[in-house]
């Protein structure tokens, strides 16, 4: 429980600098169990810190890194050492900040969604992984970027949704909403920033199809940028932020339309059951470790052998599963990690697998599938 509010102003410091601390009286023993935040004994009450002003006059939170936090904790695979320095960011400021303190100290920085396409090695990472995990959805009207849809058309509805926003939760509000346009991303793991990081698709549909613009910090500049559509640079599981990574996404703007709720429900639905049915899900994975392969890149002997499988992803695609298992390696085992019998182009961890182990099969499919076929896979899982 929290009592009064107390400032503490320190004077007299080089160069004329003031300091303020705002201190809130917390009372322990209304508190069952232990307590989550460490409090300051002054004058026999206890205190809890809840914000410093700097010399320059502006407030911030009291921030922290955490130090040697476990990654595997932090990624679908359950794999991964630890991160020297770990900062869960909830706004625009923390991020800002986090990113300030990186650099003032020197660390390298990498930026963590869900962890759901990400390999992280074994060594971990010497530096701050940062976790924006800005968690709101709210419908809007206002783009700073994006002229939102004839007026005359009531069935738009604009959605703003913070990076942090897990897909599967963006789904429910568009049910409980009655919109449509994701139905496509039933199933689909992650969250709303690395979805536009990564243009995320699936059932010929993409994160890019219904995006009026995105917000990102700029590293470099320190500022908040806003791009429409065209701007983010959509492409085949990429954009700019994936191509530049000089810019930490925040938030997207979605254009979606007004639907029954039932509907929108049983169409997102069927694309989760369809990926129960088909996929790994008993083990810990990261989704497709590989992009699948642009039809015209496809030799045409081998596209005979694939012709039952060609769809649309957006453009004509083979299923780079279909390769894997026509190269013979479907169950191939190396360490904890296994090529998945259901669908070869993820690889599961059997239970105690490690990253070398996975890159082990990475290495064992690329080096196949261009000696069998003369294909160059690429990677859809992000490794560090």
């Amino acid at each position: 429980m929290a009592g009064e509010v107390i400032k503490i102003e320190i004077h007299n410091l080089p160069n004329g600098l003031q300091i303020t601390f705002w201190l809130q009286k917390w009372y322990p023993e209304w508190l069952p169990g232990e307590h989550s935040f460490k409090t300051n004994r002054i004058g026999g009450h206890h205190w809890q810190p809840l914000r410093v002003c700097s010399p320059l006059g502006r407030k911030s939170s009291v921030f922290r890194f955490q130090e040697n936090v476990n990654l595997s904790q932090h990624c679908n695979y359950r794999i991964g050492g630890p991160a020297r320095f770990f900062f869960e960011a909830k706004t625009a400021d923390e991020v800002r900040w986090a990113v300030g303190e990186a650099r003032r100290r020197g660390l390298r920085f990498f930026i963590l969604g869900a962890g759901t396409n990400l390999l992280i090695s074994d060594e971990g990472f010497n530096g701050l992984v940062l976790k924006p995990n800005l968690d709101f959805i709210e419908a809007t009207s206002n783009f700073r970027k994006s002229d939102f849809l004839r007026k005359s058309d009531f069935q738009n509805v604009g959605v703003r949704v913070g990076a942090g926003i897990s897909i599967a939760q963006l789904l429910d509000y568009a049910t409980t909403n009655g919109l449509s346009g994701l139905e496509w991303a039933g199933g689909l793991p992650g969250t709303l920033g690395g979805a536009v990081y990564g243009n995320a698709g699936a059932f010929g549909g993409e994160i890019k199809d219904n995006i009026l613009e995105a917000e990102s910090f700029d590293i470099e500049s320190g500022e908040l940028r806003a791009r429409n559509n065209k701007e983010c640079g959509f492409g085949y599981r990429t954009s700019v932020f994936k191509k530049n990574k000089n810019e930490i996404i925040l938030s997207a703007a979605f254009q979606m339309k007004k639907d029954d709720s039932a509907t929108v429900a049983k169409r997102t639905a069927e694309k989760i059951e369809y990926r129960k049915v088909r996929h790994p899900l008993e083990y810990p994975n990261v989704g497709s470790i590989f992009k699948n392969v642009p039809l015209e890149l496809v030799p045409q002997s081998v596209r005979e052998q694939c012709a039952d499988v060609i769809k649309q992803d957006p453009f004509p695609i083979v299923p780079t599963a279909r390769l894997i298992k026509l190269a013979g390696l479907k169950g191939k085992v190396h360490g904890g990690a296994m090529i998945s019998e259901k669908h070869a182009n993820f690889i599961v961890n059997t239970g105690g697998a490690t990253a070398a182990d996975v890159k082990f099969l990475i290495d064992l499919i690329k080096r196949e599938i261009k000696n069998q076929f003369g294909i160059e896979l690429e990677e859809e899982v992000q490794i560090i």
